[in-house]
């Protein structure tokens, strides 16, 4: 079988298949989320924060990058919870226990960070969001909320296909 190899292209096969040279970015996806939301529930549900990303190719590799903004607990004894999720898969728990306290303080943590290297070994549409959940299924628990901001705060999450 013959190719051509390519700097930029990676390698082209004489069937015009090609693959990217391996750790090549080949596309990045960013979406912002900037709505306050609470959670009272112990039961993890969408945050709102999501992207979509279609892979070039099954090998690749889906960098991703979140930051959760404006994260703290209200009420009660609780802390937050947040996990990522590929279409309906959990891959990462974020944190199990954001603004724990053991009192009724109002907490405020501030910004949640994660960075994830998956492997879906697929070519279609694939999203990934973030869920979240108020462990002690009894008080409330925030994302995007600065107790004396002027507004509320933006969440990211950036997907970056990575040619493997």
């Amino acid at each position: 079988m013959s190719m051509i190899i390519d700097g930029t292209n990676g390698l082209t096969f004489n069937d015009s298949s090609t693959q990217a040279s391996a750790g090549k970015v080949l596309q990045v996806v960013n979406a912002t989320y900037a709505t306050s939301i609470t959670r009272s529930s112990s039961t993890f549900a969408d945050t709102g924060l999501t992207a979509s990303i279609t892979p070039k190719f099954a090998t690749s590799k889906i960098l991703v990058f979140v930051n959760m903004c404006g994260c703290g607990k209200r009420t009660n004894n609780t802390s937050l919870g947040l996990k990522l999720v590929r279409n309906s898969t959990d891959i990462l728990k974020i944190d199990e226990n954001g603004g724990y306290t053991d009192n009724t303080n109002r907490i405020e943590i501030g910004s949640i960070s994660a960075t994830y290297l998956d492997s879906p070994a697929t070519t279609s549409s694939t999203t990934y969001k973030v869920q979240f959940a108020s462990n002690g299924n009894n008080a409330l628990v925030q994302i995007n909320d600065y107790y004396n901001s002027d507004g509320n705060t933006t969440s990211t999450i950036t997907l970056m296909e990575i040619a493997a």
